[in-house]
């Protein structure tokens, strides 16, 4: 047993295993632990306090109390309060599977998002299902899930992999924060993949114009307007698609995004002709819908896949799809001066890592920046 190291002198030790042990003055006093792995210490601070410190699991505690009795009683309650919150989470883990955990995630959180994702996670979480439903919670190991996430990338692309453990991954720290179902998440061990660097595909002068003349030849009326603002804003597809006139700002050239992929509203700039385009079809738009580009019956957004396809058959356009007009946009912004910057805020980007796959195509105009930096202080 270790001593103080003078009278008065703050001290304390930490002992694992079913008791914790105060140090104080040449005395110690022992008080009972429910927990093997339960760690409590108290130290003596200047004038009459005592600091407590309790751990029990990774789950910490503190207080600081002006009594040693008061502190070693505290240090007690909070390990037996500890001890039986734990041990009701480990029953709940006993009791119920990843099959009751996944369906009242699908009653409870799913509906609280977007249509689009809660089909992808939909499909996602009924994969899971399958592999591991009639497992109890305490059952799912890091080794068991490993298993699983090399399982899907044998037929999926790591960034498809890595949403199928994020889904899961919110899926059980819900089941941890919120219900009590587990202390931990077992997918806290299990590293997703390392994902190649995102595409960039846009288009050249040439293929651009064989695309738009494309679209105006289409069928449908609706996509050569949705091309052009696609290009000219850089929204996603779905973020266009849900367009409402109510959205659409004509008099200050504007549109205000409100369905996005981030879940935050985002303004974009309407010039040339994607606001031409926009004018005109207000001037012949329908008054059975809010929708900028509604379906027939003007209850739901347009699908323009199939006139998409064809579109870019006719442009003889390879490798290509409607995102990457996204790309488009981006590039066309580098190429024309715009700051890394600039194209994450007009593209909505949270963080530069998106953006970062555009910094070569700015350093022509990188390069002239510096240049009229260098030739203005050596002049």
């Amino acid at each position: 047993m270790p001593h103080a190291q003078g009278v008065g002198a703050p001290c304390a030790t930490r002992v694992p295993a079913l008791r914790h042990t105060l140090l104080l003055q040449g005395h110690a006093a022992d008080t009972l632990s429910p927990a093997d792995d339960a760690m409590a210490s108290i130290q003596k601070r200047p004038g009459p306090r005592y600091r407590v410190q309790v751990r029990l699991k990774g789950v910490y505690r503190s207080a600081t109390l002006p009594t040693l009795e008061q502190a070693r009683r505290w240090a007690t309650q909070t390990e037996h309060r500890l001890y039986e919150q734990q041990h009701f989470v480990s029953v709940a883990a006993a009791q119920h599977r990843l099959s009751d955990l996944l369906t009242r995630y699908e009653q409870e959180v799913l509906p609280r998002k977007r249509p689009g994702t809660q089909r992808h996670q939909a499909t996602q979480l009924a994969w899971w299902r399958q592999q591991l439903g009639t497992l109890r919670l305490e059952q799912l190991t890091p080794a068991r899930l490993t298993a699983c996430r090399e399982r899907l990338a044998e037929t999926r692309a790591p960034a498809t992999v890595n949403r199928y453990l994020a889904v899961l991954s919110h899926a059980l720290n819900v089941a941890v924060q919120e219900w009590g179902w587990l202390e931990v998440s077992p997918l806290r061990r299990v590293r997703h993949l390392r994902e190649p660097q995102g595409r960039v595909r846009w288009l050249d002068d040439a293929e651009r114009q064989r695309l738009l003349e494309a679209c105006a030849q289409s069928p449908n009326r609706l996509l050569l307007p949705i091309v052009v603002l696609a290009l000219a804003t850089g929204a996603r597809k779905q973020e266009l698609l849900s367009l409402t006139w109510r959205e659409v700002d004509l008099r200050r050239e504007r549109v205000l995004l409100l369905v996005t992929k981030t879940g935050e509203r985002r303004s974009v700039p309407l010039t040339g002709r994607a606001l031409s385009a926009l004018q005109a079809l207000a001037q012949v738009r329908r008054l059975d819908t809010a929708l900028v580009f509604p379906r027939r019956d003007g209850r739901a957004p347009l699908d323009i896949r199939h006139a998409w396809q064809q579109a870019v058959l006719q442009a003889n356009l390879q490798d290509f799809r409607f995102h990457d007009l996204r790309h488009c946009c981006a590039s066309y912004l580098a190429m024309h001066g715009a700051s890394l910057v600039e194209i994450a805020d007009v593209l909505g980007h949270k963080t530069f890592q998106m953006v970062k796959r555009y910094a070569h195509l700015t350093e022509a105009h990188t390069t002239q920046v510096v240049a009229r930096m260098t030739a203005a202080i050596f002049a």
